[in-house]
């Protein structure tokens, strides 16, 4: 078939975009040979470089080795999964940046098919992927989307591959797994914030840039598997907490707390902080929430964005997600 006017410009227009895809790792050296295997098939040619975050193994040597098209940046301490990824924008120099984790197992046609919309809207800021558990092929994430106290949630987590086209929940910006920026976006807004040491990150950023106007779409049929948590553990301690600090580190800086949401806030922190005390029979992710919220003490408050929010997710919704995300985590 012999392609439209339109689709050959966009064609083209892609053609002419540099991409950088920037993978941060620590450790799990296989994990990340397989996603650098699945990336040499790519469709689309594009840059690869992989942050190394103080890996405990060889993974620098041995990419540098098997993969001497792939660049590798090496940093002296884990400085966690923000600082990795901006370490690698900042290497790179293309138009487009595709951050990836080193659990997503890419088919030949998903960077041709992730960065594509970005050849027909120059106010798009960011572009999400649908990522698949690779078990089931249930919708691991669509993106992201968040509830009213800004708690930011996997999207359609969950649901079978053909609800990847529905316009609910709405959808805030790209999973940090499997998503795609344009790089004068990240510049405008400042990168990822590197006080994030562990998850959550992807959620402020994608707030950020939507409260800077820029706009944000799903690729529907750019599809990779995810393996999930894999670098953390899943259901870690270490895990928890860290998600738990993001959590409280957020409230704080965007002023949910003081704002007219601030009573379903402390509801639903309450309810998720002891709940995971009792299934887990410890306090890491309370100690988290409690440790963001003082770290985010002295740091500039940040406006949440006028789009974006899904005003429709209810009290005992959100509860719902939470509970759905956190087993899918353990």
């Amino acid at each position: 078939m012999t392609p439209t006017g339109a689709a050959c410009k966009a064609c083209s227009a892609m053609q002419s975009l540099h991409i950088d895809v920037v993978i941060p790792i620590h450790g799990h050296r296989a994990m990340t040979e397989h996603c650098l295997a699945a990336l040499a098939q790519q469709t689309l040619a594009h840059r690869t470089i992989v942050v190394d975050n103080a890996s405990p193994d060889d993974s620098a040597p041995v990419i540098r080795s098997r993969f001497p098209e792939v660049e590798v940046v090496e940093l002296d301490t884990n400085r966690g999964f923000a600082a990795a990824c901006n370490a690698g924008i900042a290497q790179g120099s293309g138009e487009v940046v595709v951050l990836l984790n080193n659990d997503v197992i890419a088919p030949p046609t998903f960077l041709e098919r992730l960065t594509t919309p970005f050849a027909a809207n120059s106010h798009l800021g960011s572009v999400a992927s649908v990522l698949r558990h690779p078990e089931s092929l249930l919708i691991d994430s669509a993106g992201l989307t968040v509830d009213p106290t800004l708690a930011g949630f996997p999207r359609l987590q969950g649901q079978p591959e053909q609800r990847a086209t529905a316009r609910n929940p709405v959808l805030l910006g790209p999973a940090g797994a499997a998503g795609a920026y344009r790089r004068e976006a990240l510049r405008a807004v400042g990168g990822l914030d590197e006080q994030i040491f562990f998850y959550q990150e992807d959620v402020d950023l994608a707030l950020r840039l939507r409260a800077a106007g820029w706009s944000t779409t799903l690729a529907a049929d750019a599809r990779a598997e995810h393996l999930g948590s894999a670098t953390a553990g899943r259901g870690s301690p270490w895990q928890r907490r860290h998600g738990g600090r993001a959590r409280g580190y957020l409230l704080r800086r965007y002023g949910v707390l003081h704002g007219r949401h601030a009573p379903r806030a402390l509801a639903t922190e309450t309810i998720a902080a002891a709940g995971d005390a009792f299934f887990s029979h410890d306090f890491a992710a309370l100690r988290g929430r409690l440790s963001g919220w003082h770290d985010a003490r002295c740091d500039e408050r940040h406006r949440p964005p006028s789009d974006g929010i899904d005003s429709s997710i209810g009290f005992l919704a959100s509860l719902r997600l939470r509970t759905r995300s956190r087993a899918a985590t353990v």
